[in-house]
């Protein structure tokens, strides 16, 4: 964010009006300056006021970096800087080590990651229209099996011209990337892998998690393409809106049982505060009943809260407000966290290597490129039918909220999580399958 700039203002003006967020440089370097030395002191508390108070600090400072650098901004520059530079800075030893502890104990202790999915996947979807909810739940499954298939073909001829043996290419590469993300996807994967092959759970771990880690990296880039391409050409787009409706329908917006100019009420906020904790409470409750995870029984839970209108209208603006208010102001915070602590930096490296990415890059962006021109056949626009295919690709919930806040389109959550979740269990199953059978 920056304020009017006057062309004849010197370099120390213009870099004075600058800002970091919302906050002007001078009192950003303050802030910093404070966090910092905290750090430096081992005076920084080991809780959440800690945690947020290096999360959000390095969050803003990224996000503006990122922003800023030539090309880099316009393929997800803002998210790759949030997620990797963090991860990196813990590795080579930049981040102080209380300040490490901090963001972890936000991060797992305090379950910031699972509150913070929770309260969008709410919002998002009891903001949505009743009618496009449904459609875009079944609609979508056609581009997510399609792509997956498509991506798997193209990732295997691509690992046949690079030499890499076919088992290897699809066991250690492929199924990783779209098997959900960590500890719904990579773990239960290495450990079903341990118990075939007889080998050691956590060098499968080991081999699996760089390509989870450069998949999502690649997703997030071309979400970062897509936005651009929405830009340039809005016909492609629905703004955040999936499933296209013509006028008599209801038009095209995405919240149309929800007001967006309704002034902000706190009161609805704390009410949409505990419905998003309350459901996600009931979806820990009957996981083991439904045999899912929390976070997908939390979606079905409040598709059909909004199906059947079982909560109060207020109740649903509340909830769609506090979502806005954590997608604008806390996603930084988090995806610093997400670097921190689920990215960790020598399984990046260990990647690095021609073959390797050019497999990942390749399936991710046949399943991309499936879901765009698929999602155009079946009335849902084209963008954001590739967004909800690619994350599939997605290294969890974080990596969801990573590609949709790389292109800009946060209001897809719901869908985005069923991609993810869904997609990653039956790549597991089929992949173990499949391992039982080869071996």
């Amino acid at each position: 964010m920056s304020m009017v700039l006057d062309k004849n203002d010197t370099v120390l003006q213009r870099l004075l009006k600058e800002r970091i967020g919302v906050f002007p440089i001078l009192l950003y370097v303050v802030i910093a300056v404070i966090v910092f030395l905290a750090a430096e002191f081992n005076k920084i508390p080991n809780d959440m006021i800690g945690g947020f108070a290096v999360l959000m600090t390095m969050g803003l400072f990224l996000e503006y970096v990122g922003s800023r650098v030539p090309i880099l901004k316009d393929i997800g520059g803002k998210v790759i800087c949030t997620i990797f530079l963090p991860s990196a800075m813990v590795y080579y030893g930049f981040i102080h080590a209380s300040a490490v502890n901090a963001i972890t104990s936000t991060m797992k202790n305090a379950n910031f990651l699972y509150f913070f999915v929770s309260c969008l996947i709410t919002g998002s979807i009891l903001g949505m229209d009743r009618k496009l909810m449904i459609n875009g739940v079944v609609k979508m499954i056609i581009p997510l099996i399609l792509g997956s298939f498509f991506a798997v073909f193209v990732g295997l001829v691509v690992a046949l011209l690079f030499g890499v043996e076919i088992k290897r290419a699809f066991f250690f590469i492929i199924t990783p990337i779209m098997a959900g993300g960590l500890g719904e996807g990579a773990v239960p994967l290495s450990i079903a892998y341990s118990e075939i092959l007889h080998g050691s759970q956590a060098e499968f771990l080991a081999e699996l998690l760089p390509a989870a880690l450069i998949g999502n990296l690649v997703a997030i880039i071309l979400a970062g393409v897509l936005r651009r391409i929405a830009d340039r050409k809005p016909h492609l787009t629905g703004n955040g809106v999936l499933i296209k409706v013509s006028e008599k329908d209801g038009g095209e917006g995405h919240i149309s049982d929800i007001n967006n100019h309704e002034a902000i009420d706190f009161n609805l906020m704390g009410g949409g505060l505990l419905t998003s904790c309350v459901l996600f409470v009931f979806g820990s409750l009957t996981s083991n009943i439904f045999g899912m995870p929390a976070p997908i029984i939390l979606i079905f839970a409040v598709a059909i809260a909004k199906y059947f209108r079982l909560l109060p209208a207020y109740i649903e603006t509340g909830a769609y407000q506090l979502y806005k208010f954590l997608s604008s102001t806390l996603v930084w915070a988090l995806l610093v966290g997400v670097g921190v602590v689920y990215t960790p930096w020598k399984n990046v490296l260990s990647a690095l290597t021609l073959e390797y990415i050019m497999i990942c890059t390749s399936a991710v962006v046949a399943m991309t490129i499936c879901g765009f021109y698929i999602g155009r056949f079946l009335n849902m626009h084209p963008i954001e039918s590739a967004l909800v295919t690619s994350c599939h690709a997605a290294f969890g919930g974080t990596g969801d909220i990573a590609i949709l806040t790389a292109s800009d389109r946060m209001s897809l959550i719901a869908f985005a999580q069923l991609s993810t979740k869904f997609g990653g269990v039956a790549m597991i199953i089929f992949s173990t399958m499949l391992l039982k059978f080869v071996s």
